[in-house]
């Protein structure tokens, strides 16, 4: 059984908050009466390659974020600050750059959003010296020491979206495609249990590197098949090229495809020719009309004007992640033990461990450029 990181424990050793840690791992605990009263948080987001599309607006939502935590106070007194650093998939080294940021003791915390080829570098580099808060979608079951998870499993997004397309649309026949690395593999290990379960049948699993560019192969699979879904665990530039070879082909017309990761900036870019029948399953949309996504956007555009980064799934996860790692400082500030966290977020998440996170998923069918939720577990 994985067990979650607990405040307490997770903050007192180690580390601490206030208390950096320098070059060689050493605590220095007079950070603050140094004269430094700033909260620093290492925002580590792709701003370059497959994922880079990505970046802009997490880079965004996690200003928001942490202008509105400062507007009232700051955390425990202290002004937070972001530092950026690119978290993509093709940058060289991430672990090595974890570790000498980490030691540097320039910052307090790390906010990932990320792959999950990237959090492992990460949690290489920064072997529970600081705590780490990822916050998009991944396989489920982190265990490392200090590492807090936020976004949505495979057992939230894909069990219900599953069991409906085989129950309702009568999709028994599924392919299914993603990158080659831990989240499509583990993700596509449960899905197939799942359309198992269903009472559906996977024909193939296959799997393509980063920037693969040509799906042609893929796609004439798909043609000679013909299954009646496809599950897509495609990242970024990956998932758009798919897409959009998949609209040319003539095969959206009569196959459905579900992805947990396409987000409104890839939707544009995928073109509104090609997302017939396409499904995406997913804690957020900036469509959400409810009264908290509402002020959300209010907020965002009033800071970043009606031409800002399209608000999204995944950049939205880094508003929620600041917040979080404010409320986790400040109760270890205070020597809460561990428990439900309470933070200013967007989805209305209970956070009572890595293994216990509660949020709403949302099934949307894509209609043109927009995302029109169809139904909610």
């Amino acid at each position: 059984m994985l067990s979650s990181p607990s405040i307490t424990g997770s903050f007192a050793a180690p580390y601490q908050f206030g208390q950096r840690v320098k070059r060689g791992g050493q605590q220095r605990a007079s950070a603050w009466r140094d004269g430094d009263r700033t909260f620093s948080v290492g925002l580590f987001v792709p701003m370059s390659g497959v994922a880079g599309i990505w970046g802009p607006s997490a880079i965004a939502c996690a200003t928001l974020a942490s202008e509105e935590i400062n507007r009232f106070g700051g955390l425990i007194g202290r002004e937070i600050s972001l530092k950026c650093f690119d978290a993509s998939d093709e940058v060289e080294d991430i672990s090595d750059m974890t570790r000498e940021v980490v030691e540097s003791g320039s910052i307090d915390v790390i906010v990932g959003m990320h792959t999950s080829s990237v959090r492992r570098s990460v949690i290489e580099g920064c072997r529970g010296r600081l705590p780490y808060i990822y916050t998009a979608l991944h396989e489920g079951g982190e265990g490392s020491n200090g590492v807090f998870t936020l976004g949505e499993t495979p057992e939230r997004q894909l069990r219900p979206a599953i069991e409906m397309f085989v129950s309702e649309r009568h999709a028994r026949r599924w392919m299914f495609v993603g990158n080659d690395y831990q989240w499509p593999w583990i993700s596509h290990r449960l899905a197939r249990r799942y359309v198992h379960e269903a009472g559906g049948t996977v024909l193939s699993d296959t799997y393509v590197p980063f920037n693969v560019g040509d799906f042609s192969e893929i796609l004439e699979r798909i043609e000679r098949e013909k299954p009646q879904a496809v599950l897509l665990s495609l990242v970024g530039q990956d998932a758009i090229d798919f897409n959009r070879a998949f609209g040319h082909a003539g095969l959206a017309s009569r196959t459905l495809r579900l992805s947990c990761a396409i987000e409104e900036n890839m939707l544009l870019a995928i073109g509104d020719r090609n997302t017939e029948d396409l499904f995406v399953c997913s804690g957020y949309f900036g469509a959400l009309g409810d009264d908290a996504n509402m002020g959300f956007k209010e907020r965002y555009h009033q800071r970043f004007g009606q031409r800002a980064p399209t608000l999204n799934s995944l950049g939205q996860s880094t508003y929620e992640g600041v917040h979080f790692a404010a409320a986790l400082a400040a109760r270890a500030s205070q020597r809460q033990g561990a428990g439900l966290i309470e933070y200013g977020g967007v989805r209305g998440i209970d956070w009572r461990g890595n293994a216990n996170v509660t949020y709403p998923v949302h099934l949307a069918q894509v209609d043109g450029h927009f995302f029109h939720v169809v139904r909610t577990f």
